[in-house]
């Protein structure tokens, strides 16, 4: 895809008799100069546009076609997981449509051409995940004095994803998801790990049980990111028996290689009705430590799907 990407990008330069075009406006103008010629190209472009060039750009574009959902039990589903999260002491947060511009690639490892860039410094939401942890760390550099232990969130938003799946099941251009964040301060072992994650299962133990009558399965994976991996997967997974959590736990393969996650990736399966679902999954990140400065910033965060439970 990155070699397609290239070999467009040169087509366009040459036929512009522009080749170092890009090079120009990415390192020699401001982001606010460069906003404004964006501003000034788009609005020409639709300066030449007719009512029947709209609709075939609206008949052509994927991304904006409505969702093959039922929004009324959508809507109620997204009430019902935030009630339950509620219960559990996660704080809902209404989210802006929008994050900053690199919110989903500067401090993970996505492409930002998985995203679809925006003007005025801003992306579509690709991963509310990134976009609390965002607001986590504004809210800790604005509160440093009042620093709480524990920090939780949770949201429900519509994703857009730019990367294209052609037919393949499940894969949508715009979907619903429920994500959590939770953060802290790392107080030495593996406290704030432990916790958090099974305070993160506990609500989706909450939420498949009370409004799907079922129950979890957990698959956790090792990732790279702690001095002792293995330590921290055995110390989490021990606390949730001596907790007597009653959610059954099989290990995935580690993937070294997977540089979203830290130290634990789990993966959350259910059966409803005879079906059986790969719904959501989470783990540690250290997009916080790399935010704040501070390699004593945990995070902790996790999604699952909800078009999909309709």
């Amino acid at each position: 895809m990155d070699r397609i990407l290239s070999a467009e990008l040169e087509r366009v330069l040459n036929k512009l008799g522009k080749p170092d075009l890009l090079t120009l406006l990415a390192e020699q103008i401001s982001g606010s100069d460069l906003n404004t010629l964006l501003l000034k190209l788009f609005n020409e472009k639709i300066n030449q546009s007719s009512p029947g060039d709209l609709l075939k750009r609206y008949r052509e574009n994927r991304f904006v076609h409505p969702a093959k959902v039922d929004p009324l039990q959508l809507k109620q589903l997204e009430m019902d997981v935030l009630k339950v999260a509620l219960n559990h002491g996660v704080s809902p947060i209404q989210l802006s449509p929008v994050a900053p511009l690199g919110c989903a690639s500067v401090v993970g490892t996505v492409d930002q051409n998985k995203v679809i860039s925006a003007l005025r410094g801003t992306e579509v939401v690709s991963d509310a995940t990134n976009l609390l942890a965002l607001h986590i760390s504004d809210f800790i550099k604005t509160n440093e004095d009042k620093r709480e232990d524990f920090i939780r969130f949770c949201t429900t938003h519509r994703h857009v994803r730019a990367q294209f799946f052609g037919d393949t099941p499940g894969m949508l251009p715009h979907f619903h998801l429920f994500g959590m964040v939770t953060s802290g301060i790392d107080k030495g072992s593996y406290s704030f790990e432990k916790q958090s994650f099974w305070e993160h299962i506990a609500v989706y133990q909450s939420i498949f049980k009370t409004l799907f009558g079922s129950e979890i399965e957990l698959i956790c994976s090792e990732r790279d990111g702690y001095k002792d991996t293995a330590g921290l997967f055995s110390r989490i997974i021990k606390c949730g028996h001596e907790h007597s959590t009653n959610v059954s736990i099989s290990t995935g393969e580690p993937n070294k290689e997977n540089q979203y996650y830290k130290g634990l990736q789990f993966t959350l399966k259910t059966v409803i009705e005879g079906k059986e679902y790969y719904i959501g999954d989470g783990g540690f990140v250290d997009w916080t430590q790399k935010m704040l400065g501070n390699k004593k910033e945990r995070l902790l965060i996790s999604a699952i799907g909800l078009d999909r439970l309709i």
